[in-house]
């Protein structure tokens, strides 16, 4: 199953593609506006021209696990999200927390790289959500 992983950010939102296998994570270009109607028309390209059977929206939830004015934004978007794809491609939440982090050390111990931090961050996202599914 082709999955698309979003690092919902109102200015921009990194994404990660996973392959039909499950086993390769690759970041991909970031959408920017992601919540304005041309955001969400390319996220919705991305997910026709990819193939993708599922969206998993990185949820930022606090050190404690609780919710935040950023954890309410991206819980909106998805929402809006979800309803735009249809039921055809389902739209989950997953935790995202540290990932962001990951992804600006791995910045700082490597190269730069060619993708963008959200994207990568995505990228770390996704990882950990096939991880949990194959559990």
């Amino acid at each position: 199953m082709r999955v698309l992983a979003l690092d919902y950010g109102s200015a921009r939102c990194g994404c990660a593609l996973g392959d039909p296998t499950g086993t390769i994570v690759t970041p991909i270009e970031t959408v920017p506006n992601p919540g304005t109607r041309r955001g969400l028309a390319k996220i919705e390209e991305l997910v026709h021209e990819c193939e993708v059977e599922r969206v998993v929206v990185g949820l930022p939830l606090s050190l404690r696990g609780g919710d935040s004015e950023q954890t309410r934004e991206t819980r909106a978007f998805a929402r809006t999200l979800s309803r735009r794809l249809g039921e055809g491609v389902p739209v989950e939440l997953h935790d995202e927390r540290f990932t962001t982090r990951m992804a600006q050390g791995e910045s700082l111990a490597h190269p730069p790289p060619t993708a963008s931090e959200d994207s990568r961050a995505a990228a770390h996202m996704l990882e950990s959500w096939l991880m949990s599914r194959s559990r």
